[in-house]
């Protein structure tokens, strides 16, 4: 049987070893002391530990939210690229593009038009990256919406330029007679007429040839009119009206005769009919007006096609100064 172990002390007055009688109530508390000591020790080392040393999964998790952090700046400036590139097409559709087809720009406001409250992102709040994830999914968002009205666009001016051809020939664009075949004599404006001898709106311009001088149609058309037609344009003698489609009509008037046909269509540059003075006119020439939109207006304007700058600045020039008209 194993001896029961006893603490001695050396006592310097009597030279000996004397036993330590130990209290029950030391023994407790220096137990006490160890086990608090192990335990806050143990706390101090489990802290630092959870501080300072990673697990497996918290290094693994660390790795993922470094891949994260990396693939979403990445995203980021990809779509900085994209919306960069999206504004340069939105500036070139509005400025040149749709310029080209007459087509009304699309407003900036309808463009970059907001897409919802952050209510749309509700199921992305309450992490520790919700921020950042919304502010992406926000310009994710915007670009879609940027990217489909600037396809509808697309699309719109791609039936404008299926349509180009057809509305470029329909335009009044030529001159109704040869170059070298006429005068103006009187243009568009408030001028003195000279069988009713007072001033009124000149409603067209004459432009002086021999009598029986070809006239032609200035664009494809459908003839509305053809002779004399004296309950809607008295005073026109012979006339001819072509209706050109897109909101364009153009109109003939005071020939000795008409060769286009009614209700039938025509081309640019097919013979309407010859000069003449017919109607309310003083001599022989041609009467010829455009209308937009059942609005008259200036046929100089379209006279484009067959003219060099020079040359269109000289009838621009003559169709201004104001003198008589000859109808």
């Amino acid at each position: 049987m194993a001896q029961k172990k006893h603490n001695y002390k050396f006592n310097p007055h009597t030279l000996t070893f004397e036993k330590v009688k130990v209290d029950v109530r030391e023994r407790v508390r220096v137990v006490s002391f160890s086990v608090a000591l192990g335990i806050v020790l143990a706390v101090i080392f489990t802290f630092v530990g959870y501080k300072l040393i990673d697990s497996p999964k918290e290094k693994r998790l660390k790795r993922e939210n470094t891949q994260y952090k990396r693939q979403l700046n990445d995203i980021n400036r990809r779509m900085e690229i994209m919306s960069e590139e999206l504004t340069d097409l939105e500036e070139r559709d509005n400025t040149i593009y749709r310029t080209i087809f007459e087509a009304e720009p699309i407003s900036s406001n309808v463009r970059n038009s907001g897409i919802g409250g952050m209510e749309r992102y509700k199921d992305l709040q309450g992490y520790d990256n919700t921020e950042e994830i919304m502010s992406a999914k926000e310009r994710l968002d915007g670009i879609t919406k940027r990217m489909y009205i600037q396809s509808l666009s697309f699309d719109e001016v791609y039936k404008l330029a299926k349509n180009k051809a057809k509305y470029m020939a329909s335009m009044p664009a030529i001159l109704p007679m040869r170059k070298n075949a006429f005068h103006i004599i009187s243009g568009f404006g408030m001028r003195y007429h000279p069988i009713l001898h007072y001033q009124r709106m000149h409603t067209g311009i004459d432009m002086s040839a021999p009598k029986g001088t070809p006239i032609y149609a200035t664009g494809d058309g459908v003839v509305e009119v053809a002779g004399k037609n004296t309950t809607n344009y008295s005073g026109y003698g012979v006339v001819c009206v072509i209706n050109h489609g897109n909101g364009f009509k153009t109109l003939y008037a005071h020939m000795s005769e008409v060769k286009a046909v009614q209700g039938h269509k025509i081309k640019r540059g097919e013979l309407v009919g010859y000069v003449g003075s017919s109607g309310l006119a003083q001599a022989p020439h041609l009467h010829y007006e455009v209308l937009q939109n059942g609005k008259r207006v200036n046929p100089v304007y379209f006279f484009y096609n067959d003219l060099t700058p020079s040359e269109y600045e000289q009838v621009i020039e003559e169709a201004s100064r104001e003198n008589q008209c000859l109808s």
